[in-house]
């Protein structure tokens, strides 16, 4: 194991300082706030920290965090799991393979399995009253089916996001808002495609990235 810098070790000791008393470690957006710098200061600190043998990630798409360097006594590794926030869609490719990404999020990786997760961002409060509000990051689990009543993250005609809770008809698919002030919105089999199950939802208007079960 490389010595740390002052300031690596600083970052080290917030890292399990944060993990200890929250039980994951903190966001990317948190750790910029908390620390004063920029997120990619801070993403610049965990590859230097992955690099001198103290930080691991595992993954690809979904990526876990856990920090090897301490040797206390026997002091619990705790684990985050560090997820993609989908920026732009690119055609052709689903939502959990987008290369484009607006940013990343850590998330307890013991209530969050699931392979190849991912995240959306939710613009409006078409689904308020499911407790899904405007800024907040919905974390999905893929999928290409839904079953009726579930909320889905699907694409509209290619290209659209958009996040509602589905229902299968005969000739139509409904995605219905969670909020008295929209109205459901119909859709031909061939103009909608399920990319995945909301599974969980990260409040992070204060910048604490902490995620919640859907």
């Amino acid at each position: 194991m490389m010595a740390l810098t002052e300031r690596q070790e600083y970052f080290f000791r917030y890292l399990k300082e944060k993990m200890a008393a929250e039980g994951q470690a903190p966001s990317l957006r948190q750790a910029a706030t908390d620390m004063g710098v920029s997120h990619t200061a801070v993403a610049q600190m965990v590859q230097q920290l992955e690099k001198k043998g103290v930080l691991e990630r595992d993954g690809h798409y979904s990526r876990t965090i856990r920090l090897t360097g301490i040797n206390d006594g026997g002091t619990k590794r705790e684990r985050g799991r560090e997820l993609p926030v989908i920026g732009r869609i690119t055609a052709g490719l689903p939502m959990y393979a987008q290369q484009e990404w607006e940013a990343t999020v850590v998330v307890d990786g013991a209530c969050f399995r699931g392979e190849n997760l991912f995240c959306l961002r939710i613009q409006g409060d078409s689904m308020r009253d499911a407790g899904i509000l405007d800024g907040d990051l919905v974390i999905c689990e893929p999928r290409q089916y839904a079953e009726n009543g579930e909320i889905v993250a699907a694409l509209l005609h290619g290209e659209e996001a958009t996040v509602k809770r589905f229902f299968l008809h005969h000739d139509h698919i409904e995605m219905r808002p969670e909020n008295q002030n929209y109205t459901s919105m119909c859709y031909q089999f061939g103009e909608l495609l399920v990319q995945g199950k909301v599974v969980g939802v990260v409040r992070d208007s204060m910048d604490d990235g902490r995620a919640g079960k859907h």
